[in-house]
């Protein structure tokens, strides 16, 4: 007999049974790399940057998405991670991307990577590469078992292509396989799908309830109170605003609907098409609002129009994060609209 209309697991029904008001969420936040005019790391800024998110009370994590990972050379990925553990102080944890370049063996390249990153107190985030796409479920969690010889503990980084072409997104039997690792302690699920995470989430709960689920969805950044925690790159935006909105989850307010929709607001722009560029308009907001003296990217990201700071400017009005709001929209808008006006 089937089941009743609206009663199964992808149902509405099922989804709103997840929501858990008073959920206490772990917010991991995916820092922006900024950039100087001249297109080289600005390390002051990215100190200053990760100071800033570890004191609104979120783990930071670097060399991923956000961070330009894969556009990195392996030296400055070093360099990141040495700036990190130098900014945080001993015994803090962080997080960071365990990349492996193209070409090689991509085995020995995690290796490397994590042996960088466990050397320097951070736990790896294993980012994905293409050897893995063409894998049959039972190779491809045997490829990650193979990774995980090195370490103890870490995530993995399940990520859509339209972030970057070396992700994927997995089946649902391997991710039932990647699941049962032992040595992974969750992962980041960056579908922008939220039905593709509610059965994640489903599957995590009947095969593995301690595993962690750290929603990627900077397009429904309420999955936190389905069950998800987070590992978002939205967040390093503006990373107080999300530290209050977790403590209002945390706390069972209705705040929290409120704070997450004027957040919901700022990643719906900053993450609609062509999604790459999202990283252009962190950096794009967080010159606005003061946080960068610049909104300059990695040479090789894609950018977004000088109009796209009309729509970021009301996002940062939204979030009361303007003391000044008729000084920044003639300092730090304006500006970029005559640039992009045409000749008369």
């Amino acid at each position: 007999m089937s089941a009743p209309p609206g009663t199964g697991a992808s149902s509405l029904a099922a989804a709103f049974a997840r929501l858990q008001p008073g959920r206490r969420v772990h917010g991991i936040s995916s820092l922006l790399l900024p950039y100087t005019r001249e297109g080289r790391i600005d390390w002051t800024a990215f100190e200053r940057h990760l100071l800033r998110t570890r004191r609104a009370g979120l783990d930071a994590a670097v060399n991923m998405d956000t961070g330009f990972v894969d556009l990195l050379a392996p030296e400055e990925r070093l360099a990141v991670l040495d700036a990190t553990r130098r900014v945080l102080g001993p015994g803090v944890a962080f997080y960071a991307g365990a990349f492996a370049d193209a070409g090689g063996d991509p085995i020995a390249a995690y290796h490397e990577a994590i042996s960088s990153i466990e050397s320097r107190g951070g736990i790896p985030v294993l980012v994905q590469c293409r050897a893995m796409h063409a894998l049959a479920p039972a190779a491809k969690a045997e490829f990650y078992a193979r990774i995980l010889v090195r370490t103890e503990r870490a995530l993995a980084f399940e990520l859509s292509p339209v972030f970057a072409p070396h992700g994927e997104i997995w089946d649902e039997e391997s991710f039932a396989r990647i699941l049962a690792l032992p040595k992974l302690l969750g992962a980041k699920h960056s579908s922008l799908q939220r039905t593709a995470e509610l059965a994640r989430l489903a599957a995590r709960d009947r095969l593995r309830p301690e595993f962690r689920i750290y929603t990627g969805n900077d397009l429904a950044i309420d999955l936190v109170a389905y069950g998800s925690d987070y590992l978002l790159g939205l967040s390093t935006f503006a990373p107080e605003r999300f530290a209050e909105r977790d403590h209002a989850l945390a706390a069972g307010s209705a705040s929290f609907l409120a704070q997450n929709d004027a957040l919901q607001h700022l990643g719906n722009v900053g993450f609609r098409t062509p999604v790459p560029a999202y990283k252009h308009a962190a950096a794009q907001f967080l010159h606005l609002t003061g946080a960068l003296a610049l909104d300059a990217v990695h040479p090789r990201a894609p950018r977004r129009p000088g109009s796209d700071r009309v729509l970021l400017y009301d996002c940062a009005l939204r979030l009361g994060l303007l003391e000044d709001p008729e000084r920044v929209w003639r300092e730090r808008v304006e500006p970029w609209l005559q640039a992009a006006a045409p000749a008369s």
